[in-house]
């Protein structure tokens, strides 16, 4: 008899949490994505800004476990038949398929932000981009919510002699709590960083946005607007709601799909009292250890979640570690300074050690 085969695609913070543990309950675990690397999402600003970022090896995180990394990128799936393909030319067969191809930066169908703008996901090559220019010049950060107020305080800490705007089509930080926004407008101010809120980005061409409020000079954008999850989840026929995001049942199995589990930011999570998840690390890790858990054989509860914080990097010495409710809605409470800073830096750090 040949052992159940579980196949995890994507190696973010959820599928990584959920392979590690996956194989502890005897089966063959399979994990393909086409990283050597943890990308390590949340400190991208970090990297955008030259500073020297950790990122763990893929082989590291799976030592001591039976799990075995295929280098490839998933191109399609063949949910009828339990079949993975992949970009190598290797299809594999599965018994159980965790999904957990995550999401990316979504440009919104604004013309010209795909040529003319990096992604933060392109953190490197901001970062290249910035020590290649023989001048100064003007950074846009386009996105006033977590990405972009981290992007634009490393940014501009970072990078004195140029000059870093934050252009958003609300207010920067708005889903924060009133105290919060003061305090992530107290630290951009402090640095120099522009503000061009409630500021719709309508197109960007080589050397400017263009913004319903009239142009914004930009020698480098970066984008960091809302997220959108891998289309591959609908394109194989999954269920999925309005967003792309597959819809999963109380132990995150797809609902059209019961073979396929879904986690991370490609699952349409909706929990009693606390609403839908948003698209986080916070929420990714726990869902991806949930479902290695349970395929282990070591839980068979439903998943539960519920939200404490929301931390936000402000340079190398601020940071806003915003308390709230469990359904992630703001209390008034926050911590700043110091001890935010290490809140955030123990959190941070402690991530690749959670996905083992």
């Amino acid at each position: 008899m040949t052992s159940k085969h579980i196949v995890v695609i994507g190696a973010g913070y959820a599928g990584l949490s959920a392979a590690t543990r996956a194989g502890r309950g005897g089966a063959r675990v399979t994990l393909v994505a086409p990283e050597a690397r943890l990308l390590h999402r949340i400190r991208l600003h970090e990297t955008a800004a030259g500073r020297d970022v950790p990122r763990p090896a893929i082989a590291h995180v799976l030592r001591g476990r039976p799990v075995t990394h295929l280098q490839a990128k998933v191109t399609e799936l063949d949910l009828a038949g339990r079949k993975v393909f992949t970009d190598t030319g290797e299809t594999l067969a599965y018994d159980t398929l965790v999904y957990a191809l995550g999401s990316r930066t979504a440009w919104q169908d604004v013309p010209g932000a795909a040529e003319h703008a990096y992604s933060a996901e392109r953190a490197e090559e901001v970062n290249r981009r910035i020590q290649a220019s023989p001048v100064p010049g003007t950074v846009a950060v386009v996105g006033g919510g977590s990405t972009g107020i981290e992007l634009a305080a490393e940014l501009a800490e970072a990078h004195p002699d140029w000059q870093v705007r934050i252009v958003a089509a609300g207010a920067v930080g708005g889903h924060f709590s009133e105290r919060g926004r003061a305090h992530v407008r107290k630290v951009l101010d402090g640095l120099g960083v522009v503000f061009h809120e409630h500021t719709p980005v309508t197109a960007v061409t080589a050397d400017a946005l263009e913004t319903a409020a009239g142009p914004v000079p930009a020698d480098l954008v970066v984008w960091a607007a809302s997220l959108e999850v891998n289309p591959l989840a609908a394109e194989a026929g999954l269920a999925v709601a309005s967003n792309g995001q597959a819809v999963v049942d109380d132990h995150l199995r797809s609902v059209s799909h019961p073979d396929v589990h879904v986690v991370g930011d490609a699952a349409a999570v909706v929990l009693p009292g606390i609403g839908r998840l948003r698209m986080a690390c916070a929420t990714a890790q726990p869902m991806g250890a949930y479902v290695g858990k349970l395929l282990a054989g070591r839980t068979d509860k439903p998943f539960g979640y519920r939200y404490i914080t929301q931390c936000l990097s402000l340079g190398r010495r601020e940071a806003l570690v915003q308390l709230i409710h469990a359904d992630d809605s703001m209390r008034q409470g926050i911590i700043t300074g110091p001890l935010g800073r290490l809140t955030k830096a123990l959190i941070v750090n402690a991530v690749p050690l959670s996905l083992r």
